[in-house]
């Protein structure tokens, strides 16, 4: 009658049924993987609830989906088809964020084909070296050097060269990106990406530029990067 249960109704001799304490060993497993991968994606770096439950769960949805595909080349090429969908509705992350989904999707493919030993040994090793990147801080030395600023100016300042000399000694390189209208065309609003050659000059820097803009309003802050979650 258990047997019954659990059998496909378009299941055929030639079909093998994956046994009930298998498919709950394999599922427990791929659970138990994602909370240590959940873990190790926590540590020392910003998260959102949601995206944490959603990695801890993701390793045992793609374990079921490829022990319910089980050789079925038609229906692995479905299953491929549908999780592409799932692509054009979701958020874009962070490279972290995307990272960490790959590497909880190969954990459940490797879980799902019932090499249990190879996927906690894939799991440790990746985890391992994620918390060894975020230890690593060499990289982060030039980050805080990547700043975005907006300079307020008069209308009848010409900004295409005003500032050209100053910052060509504050930055190893700039670029306006942008240009606004404001105060009903009375303002300029400028927006330079620019990387500092001393971040410990930036309020120089500034003060120098206020000397230019008379005085207006200048915003410096670091360049941002994706901050929607998925």
């Amino acid at each position: 009658m258990l047997n019954n249960m659990f059998q496909g109704i378009f299941d055929t001799e030639m079909t093998t049924v994956i046994a009930v304490p298998d498919f709950l060993l394999c599922v427990g497993c791929a659970l138990v993987i994602g909370l240590i991968l959940a873990g190790a994606y926590m540590y020392e770096t910003r998260y959102t609830k949601s995206f944490v439950a959603t990695l801890a769960v993701l390793l045992a949805i793609v374990c079921v989906v490829i022990m319910m595909v089980n050789g079925n080349v038609g229906t692995g090429v479905a299953v491929a088809g549908a999780f592409s969908l799932v692509r054009f509705r979701s958020v874009p992350g962070s490279a972290k964020e995307i990272g960490a989904i790959f590497i909880a999707m190969g954990a459940g493919l490797v879980s799902g084909m019932g090499y249990l030993g190879y996927a906690v040994l894939y799991t440790v090793i990746l985890s391992l070296v994620m918390a060894l990147y975020v230890q690593i801080r060499a990289w982060e030395k030039n980050a805080g050097s990547e700043k975005t600023m907006v300079i307020t100016i008069p209308e009848d300042l010409d900004y295409t060269e005003v500032f050209d000399d100053l910052l060509e000694a504050y930055t190893s390189r700039y670029e306006l990106t942008e240009v606004k209208t404001t105060n009903m065309g009375s303002l300029f609003k400028l927006t330079y990406q620019l990387s500092l050659k001393d971040t410990s000059k930036e309020k120089e820097m500034i003060d120098h530029l206020r000397c230019r803009n008379g005085n207006l309003e200048i915003m410096v802050k670091n360049q941002e990067t994706t901050t929607t979650s998925l």
